[in-house]
């Protein structure tokens, strides 16, 4: 069964705008496109954000939260995050009335069609069960690859949402819910997971070799390797109570280390180290940060915006230790102590180790790789002859720019899975997406859009010590980034800016820019 609403208004609805409605407790998104009006379902498929208070252009709307992309004629799903499309709903025009046709208990997204394996003539394999795997998985069956599909991972779960474990340590414990699909899904489409130690891949023999003397030919491979973290070489590390954060198991060790010691020294202050900080404190535990900056994020925020994030962690009750270095862990067979560099020693029930970390590619044969162990690839993500690479392992040509880079990002890696996959398919796609990330804070919901690997100017709109700003990091009159809290919206609207070539100049920043009427007028 399915029923006629109206629900609006034209006048009430512009071009190139969107309204929401409430229908029957269903939220769905109304927009007016070259004159036609669309529905669809309201809140993005990821996590739920109100897509209103996002960015459209062009047919296409952000989301405010994590910038997943729909397009809003018809629902796809065209930017990670989130996998499923929205639904779409029948809209009839009557003089000035709109109608919506809403169907008895309305699903407000819809997944992927089911595929089945067709014929086994060729076999595709991506190395990786993180978040590029997992797109690349998606939409080789969406788009059409019927033969012999191997997932390779190291974990024996499928994939998940692996930002989640910094954010919230129960997270750790509720493995279902952070699963991005359940067993079934993959079943379905017969997407094969093979839980095994890779020691090899030739790219010249096209070719798999795993621990156990067994070898898997391939006629495509994607490398989602990843990253694993960098390791402290410095005495006491293989102490007992030490841990690092990359896995589902590495979270639950630290959640079970947080419920029998109140003492945590978190080495390192990078993103995922600081959002743990936040989420041991959470669990009633005193954390202590040791980093030889002397601003945290400084490098990639500036100090005004790192001073604010530390300011924040220190009303939570976090203590920092800046230009430190640790010299040393000390204890019988459990850690007790951290010693640093100056003398102080510092009391821990356990340390967590969080100083970066280093793309995999060591079994990674017949490709060039970066200084840093990246795997080189050319703007469709290709490192050799039907050999493609995503995520934290990729060194390739920024778009719009070409300067080469190496992201760690998690909506990144997903990005570039999906290029990838269709490439795997011949597509000769080019990667234009724009790198984005946000990370928790406390009282401070950063959005960062954008990349620069440094800036000689930023230029700040709002108010960063209210926690409501955009800070633009500024390079040569060029603007290269921006990250900002309370201001999503607009930092929506310049992802759209930055993907069509139109984001504003430094002197126009400086005099003030309105990002979404900017948008209306390209």
């Amino acid at each position: 069964m399915s029923n006629e609403h109206k629900v609006a208004q034209l006048n009430e609805l512009d071009e190139g705008q969107m309204k929401p409605v409430e229908i029957d407790d269903t939220s769905v998104l109304l927009s007016k496109i070259d004159g036609e009006v669309y529905a669809v379902s309201g809140t993005c498929t990821h996590y739920g954000a109100p897509l209103e208070d996002g960015a459209l252009h062009n047919g296409q709307v952000i989301c405010p939260w994590h910038h997943a992309c729909f397009d809003v004629k018809t629902g796809a799903h065209l930017e990670p995050p989130g996998l499923n499309a929205l639904a779409r709903f029948e809209v009839r025009v009557d003089g000035d009335d709109i109608f919506v046709t809403l169907p008895d208990a309305a699903e407000t997204e819809r997944k992927p069609e089911a595929t089945s394996q067709k014929d086994d003539s060729q076999t595709f394999v991506i190395l990786g069960g993180g978040i590029a795997g997992e797109n690349a998985a998606e939409v080789l069956r969406d788009e059409g690859f019927t033969g012999r599909l191997v997932m390779i991972t190291k974990e024996a779960v499928w994939p998940y949402d692996r930002t989640k474990l910094s954010k919230g340590l129960d997270a750790a414990t509720k493995e279902n819910e952070i699963q991005l699909r359940d067993e079934a899904f993959y079943k379905e489409r017969d997407i094969e997971r093979m839980v095994k130690e890779v020691t090899k891949v030739s790219a010249d023999d096209k070719m798999v070799a795993f621990a156990d003397g067994e070898t898997l030919g391939y006629d495509a491979l994607l490398v989602a390797t990843g990253s694993t973290p960098k390791k402290l070489e410095i005495p006491g590390t293989d102490l007992n109570g030490v841990y690092t954060l990359r896995s589902i198991e590495d979270a639950q060790r630290i959640l079970e280390a947080a419920k029998i010691g109140d003492k945590a020294v978190l080495i390192g202050s990078s993103f995922i180290a600081l959002e743990l900080a936040s989420a041991l404190q959470d669990q009633d535990v005193k954390v202590s940060i040791v980093a030889p900056e002397s601003v945290p994020f400084e490098k990639i925020l500036g100090e005004k915006v790192g001073k604010k994030v530390q300011a924040n962690h220190e009303k939570q009750g976090t203590t920092f230790y800046l230009e430190r270095k640790p010299q040393a862990l000390e204890g019988s067979s459990k850690v007790e102590r951290v010693k640093l560099d100056d003398g102080t020693v510092l009391d821990a029930d356990f340390v967590i180790i969080g100083i970066g970390v280093t793309p995999v590619t060591d079994i990674v044969q017949g490709v060039d790789k970066a200084d840093d162990g990246g795997i080189e690839v050319d703007e469709t993500l290709k490192a050799a002859d039907a050999l493609y690479a995503a995520g934290d392992i990729a060194q390739f040509p920024m778009p719009r720019s070409g300067e080469q880079v190496r992201i760690e990002h998690w909506r990144l890696a997903a990005q570039h899975g999906r290029t990838a996959a269709r490439n795997m398919l011949g597509k000769g796609e080019t990667f234009t997406g724009v790198p984005y990330f946000w990370t928790a804070q406390p009282d401070l919901k950063l959005r960062y859009v954008g990349h620069a690997e440094d800036f000689d100017d930023i230029v700040y709109d709002g108010d960063v010590e209210g926690g409501e700003f955009i800070a633009y990091y500024v390079k040569d009159g060029s603007l290269l980034a921006a990250a900002g809290s309370g201001r999503d919206k607009e930092l929506a609207a310049l992802e759209h800016l930055m993907k069509t070539n139109n984001p504003p100049s430094a002197d126009e920043l400086k005099k003030g820019v309105d990002l979404l009427e900017r948008l209306q007028n390209i």
